[in-house]
């Protein structure tokens, strides 16, 4: 399974747990957060394990240019990989940017208390619970949904093609 697509459902499956709440739900955000107010929301983000998905990307880009200059280049391949190698450790830091952008997108949709109750669910026993077990349901849930998709793409496939049959297409 692609590691970037198990980060991207990794962040949307923590951002859908905590923006289904109902109090996230039922109180909007002020337009322009506070310090404070987005200071909470990175709290929530580091917490709830959004900003352990971001340390995955860096690592993944490298090895993306490594495989697609390799390809062109192979009698680099050893500078480069010493080159990545002490580069990795420069752009990990990096991590803290997406990290501050996602708290600013949580502040701008989330009031300053449903953040903080939030967080306060994080550390709860039950928070820290979901956040231990979240990578093993994620895991199995991209398994789960690539099946689901296969699944959905016969059938409508199928589906299509009987249709069109019915209208003297055939495929």
């Amino acid at each position: 399974m692609n590691t970037f697509r198990k980060l991207i459902i990794a962040v949307c499956a923590a951002a859908g747990l905590m923006m289904a709440t109902p109090a996230a739900q039922a109180q909007q955000a002020p337009a322009k957060p506070s310090a404070a107010h987005v200071a909470a929301a990175k709290e929530m983000v580091e917490l709830s394990g959004i900003a352990l998905t971001f340390n995955a990307f860096v690592p993944q880009i490298a090895q993306q240019i490594m495989e697609g200059v390799s390809r062109t280049r192979p009698e680099i391949r050893a500078q480069l990989d010493a080159t990545l190698k002490e580069l990795v450790p420069e752009f990990n830091k990096r991590t803290s940017e997406m990290v501050d952008s996602t708290a600013v997108l949580f502040a701008g949709v989330m009031s300053e208390a449903h953040i903080n109750a939030t967080v306060a669910f994080f550390k709860s026993e039950a928070g820290k619970q979901y956040i231990e077990m979240q990578p093993r349901v994620i895991d199995q849930m991209v398994v789960s949904l690539d099946a689901w998709n296969n699944k959905i793409q016969g059938e409508m496939f199928e589906r299509v093609r009987a249709e069109l049959k019915k209208k003297g297409i055939d495929m």
